[in-house]
């Protein structure tokens, strides 16, 4: 902050104590005052700074200790699976992708503390860290990736704002606000009603894990670029490829637009271009520093293409049978035996505790099961249990592909406004409850009107032999034989939409027109 602020700060105070003999109350405020100078005091860096081991930098992070960082991976790496979808269950692919991020933390500055790397059951491309040595990678990215240094790209930049101490800073400047501002008497209160009110509004909401995912400064991801590349040069991996890896999933993200029917050059809130904004230019400029700062990169620099094809092969894409699977916009739980369809243009993101679907404008769904008394009817469950305590409005009994249902509507307070919540809740044939919540901010008016009501009534209750017939995507390497062409191979992908040529190209780094040498090796989608 200027100078100039600070004296007016400072003068404000210092008014204070004169203008307040004998009167206790102002004498409190003025105490607030100056604790409230001293709290900025630490925000603004004058206290509580120690220099980065990793970057060299003075911080701030008085807030947060390594061991108060440790424990903030602890706690909230739980919340992570349970909201990002769980982690995979493929011992071949998450015991490689923990030994690359082993062998990349033993060169950075934390190369005594353990890490976790998981992969998510999730076909968003995102990867991100937690304090304390937790880093996550999105199946959905490891099937974008060619190459084991494309994933150690990316796994070095997220050791980079571990070990860098990135949240721990972004905490602890927070905090040292929120403390002063507290102090002045700057409050926000939010009013929710009775406890079932609060809980309804806190499900449209949303929040929870996926505050991690939020953006670092810049200047943190240029630190996190330049910690990732000298990761990767000393562990013998060419630094080039984290530049490749960033223009690829710049393509990768505008396909999932264009899937989408979004505008191309958008990003959705789970997309990692928009949690990590870089860009190619900034990476390759990191490289550069890194090298006048004394990288070296090896001349026979290794790229792992067969290394990272072979651990990948057969890898679930969509998701999995266990836990359910995404196509397009159908998701489709075999062991649960349920298919349901978002509205086109939304982006469906399956979490251990609920199927979420975001779309244009704000608007969003949340699909979940409960479990309710035997005998309890749909519109009983949904205003005497679901819905407990608040007022509904338009309550009425449907019918959805022959299974009973309720739906009501309710308007209430979100965090950017007021939203119509629309509420469905259906009875499975297994007895279970299934939740559907749409949420669609006032200002949308109907506009998302009959999409939901479509959504609504695409829900249906699979047969046995449907479950056991469902099946997910997977991943496949396959060779290049003589005649090949970008056009023929494409046509060998399963999910056949309009964008199987984008998608193969994508995949695979291949530029349009560019040749395809027999016995190269390639990814494709198949059905099995």
């Amino acid at each position: 902050m200027a100078a100039g602020a600070w004296r007016m700060r400072i003068l404000t105070a210092a008014r204070c104590v004169r203008e307040s003999p004998g009167m206790p109350f102002r004498r409190n405020t003025c105490r607030l005052a100056f604790a409230g100078l001293l709290a900025f005091a630490a925000a603004g860096g004058l206290v509580g700074c120690a220099q980065n081991a990793a970057t060299g930098r003075n911080q701030f992070t008085a807030f947060v200790s390594p061991e108060e960082e440790a424990k903030i991976g602890r706690e909230q790496h739980p919340q992570v699976l349970a909201e990002f979808g769980g982690a995979y269950d493929n011992p071949k692919v998450a015991a490689y992708v923990q030994k690359v991020g082993e062998t990349l933390v033993a060169h950075s500055e934390l190369k005594g503390q353990a890490f976790r790397f998981t992969v998510i059951n999730s076909d968003i491309y995102n990867a991100f860290a937690l304090p304390g040595g937790y880093v996550y990678i999105t199946r959905g990215l490891l099937a974008l990736m060619s190459s084991e240094a494309e994933l150690a790209s990316v796994l070095g930049h997220e050791i980079g704002h571990v070990t860098a101490r990135h949240t721990a800073e972004r905490i602890s400047r927070t905090q040292a606000a929120n403390i002063f501002s507290s102090i002045l008497g700057v409050g926000v209160a939010i009013l929710t009603g009775s406890g079932d009110a609060g809980n309804l509004a806190a499900q449209a909401s949303g929040g929870g894990a996926a505050v991690w995912l939020a953006g670092f400064s810049r200047e943190q991801e240029f630190e996190a670029d330049k910690l990732g590349v000298r990761y990767m040069a000393a562990d013998g991996y060419d630094p080039r490829e984290a530049a490749d890896m960033l223009s690829k999933l710049g393509d990768g993200v505008r396909l999932s637009m264009k899937e989408l029917g979004r505008p191309p050059e958008t990003a959705d809130e789970f997309s990692i271009m928009q949690s990590h904004p870089r860009t190619t230019d900034r990476v390759v400029a990191a490289t550069d520093a890194a090298r006048a700062q004394g990288m070296v990169v090896a001349p026979n620099a290794r790229v792992g293409e067969s290394e990272y094809f072979d651990a990948i092969e057969g890898m679930a894409y969509g998701g999995d049978a266990e836990s359910g699977f995404i196509r397009g916009s159908v998701f489709t739980h075999p062991k649960l035996r349920f298919r349901f369809e978002a509205p086109k243009g939304f982006r469906i993101v399956n979490g251990e505790d609920a199927v979420r679907a975001t779309g244009p404008d704000d608007a969003s769904l949340q699909l979940d099961a409960r479990q309710a008394p035997r005998g309890v009817e749909p519109a009983d469950f949904l205003v005497g249990v679901w819905a407990k305590g608040v007022r509904l409005q338009n309550v009425e009994r449907i019918q959805i592909n022959g299974l009973p249902a309720a739906t009501g509507s309710v308007r209430m307070n979100g965090q950017k406004g007021q939203v119509e919540l629309r509420l469905v809740a259906i009875k499975h044939p297994d007895g279970s409850y299934y939740r559907l919540m749409f949420v669609t901010p006032a200002a949308a008016g109907t506009k998302f009107t009959d999409a939901f009501r479509r959504a609504t009534y695409s829900f249906r209750a699979l047969s046995e032999s449907e479950a056991r017939a469902a099946e997910p995507l997977r991943m496949r390497i396959v060779t290049v034989r003589a005649g090949d062409t970008h056009e023929s191979l494409a046509r060998r992908m399963a999910n056949q939409d309009g964008f199987e040529l984008e998608r193969f190209r994508i995949y695979n780094g291949l530029k349009p027109g560019e040749a395809l040498a027999p016995g190269r090796r390639v990814k494709i989608v198949a059905e099995r």
